[in-house]
């Protein structure tokens, strides 16, 4: 059984990583390739990729920015491995590379989708600048391996996740969403729709490459638009919200007809909350209220227009 590490990677230094990695494989021969997917960096950062390549890494290039999903399926195509191991590219190793690899491979057995979870730095980051992105992954994001076994599905991420080519192949990302956000989401709940089990464990990896507080807003509203548009999109709905938090909050509003209120709410306070989400004074809470209040007003633009289902 072999493994193929598969890294995208967009203007983001990712040699010190690469070289962990590979001195991991030399004591773990179950992983055969390290493959770097180049998806429209520029010609300083692609050059540090390519000086990586030898007889175990691969820099598989896309001149243009092709997004997220792509530059995956991409990857899994050129991939010789029987078994996927995605990564970002922000990723530092909590320990060494050789105990990473070796604890994905008792598992093997044991499931065919295999998440090993997200990780933060224990200690506030000292810039305020990108404080919520890590308070929000610290609370969110960081969860041990029997939580997110409790919703699996629910809990899937392509962060750091072992997968099945074989399966992989059959499923794939969705290309059509180009920008930031929820391409994992929609793979969890294909998963699902397929009847293929999900197993959480703890193999965390550290998140690293922390946005701004600007940035994260930013990333997050792309993100929010994307899942409205999805939603409109799927054919099984129900089973589509039961892997979304958001949608579940959102379902329940509709139900007691407070989406148009909390629409409204976003469009009048929308400037005042961001001040406030990038500032010192950051709030879960806000942020969570900011976010559903965000997707109330998405889903009063999408759902006017007529969009087809076609998964």
């Amino acid at each position: 059984m072999k493994i193929s590490v598969l890294i995208p990677v967009n203007d983001y230094d990712i040699v010190a990583l690469v070289h962990s990695m590979k001195s991991g494989m030399e004591k773990v021969p179950e992983y055969c390739e390290i493959l770097i997917g180049d998806d429209g960096s520029s010609e300083e950062f692609r050059n540090k990729y390519l000086a990586l390549e030898d007889d175990k890494v691969r820099v598989i290039i896309s001149k243009k920015n092709i997004g997220r999903a792509a530059i995956r399926n991409k990857l899994a195509l050129e991939a010789r491995g029987d078994f996927l191991l995605f990564t970002d590219a922000d990723v530092m190793l909590p320990g060494t590379a050789e105990a990473y690899m070796l604890k994905w491979l008792s598992y093997l057995n044991t499931s065919r989708v295999i998440c090993g979870g997200i990780l933060y730095h224990e200690c506030k980051p000292g810039d305020p600048d990108i404080l919520l992105r890590w308070k929000y992954g610290k609370r969110e994001e960081q969860k041990k391996a029997s939580e997110r076994n409790k919703h699996p599905h629910a809990s899937f991420s392509t962060f750091n996740v072992l997968i099945d080519k074989s399966v992989f192949s059959k499923l794939r990302f969705y290309e059509e969403l180009k920008q930031y956000g929820h391409e994992d989401t929609l793979l969890g709940y294909q998963l699902k729709k397929a009847g293929i089990d999900i197993l959480h464990i703890d193999n965390g990896l550290v998140h690293e490459g922390l946005e701004s507080n600007a940035e994260f807003l930013n990333k997050t509203k792309l993100g929010i638009e994307n899942l409205s548009k999805l939603y409109d999109k799927v054919t099984d709905k129900k089973t589509f919200s039961s892997v979304v938090t958001m949608l579940r909050i959102y379902n329940r509003l509709r139900f007691f007809r407070l989406t148009l209120i909390l629409a409204g709410i976003f469009i009048r306070y929308r400037e005042r909350m961001e001040r406030r989400l990038d500032s010192s004074a950051i709030s879960l809470k806000l942020f969570s209220f900011y976010k559903i209040c965000m997707f109330c007003t998405y889903r009063e633009i999408h759902r006017r227009r007529n969009i087809l289902p076609v998964f």
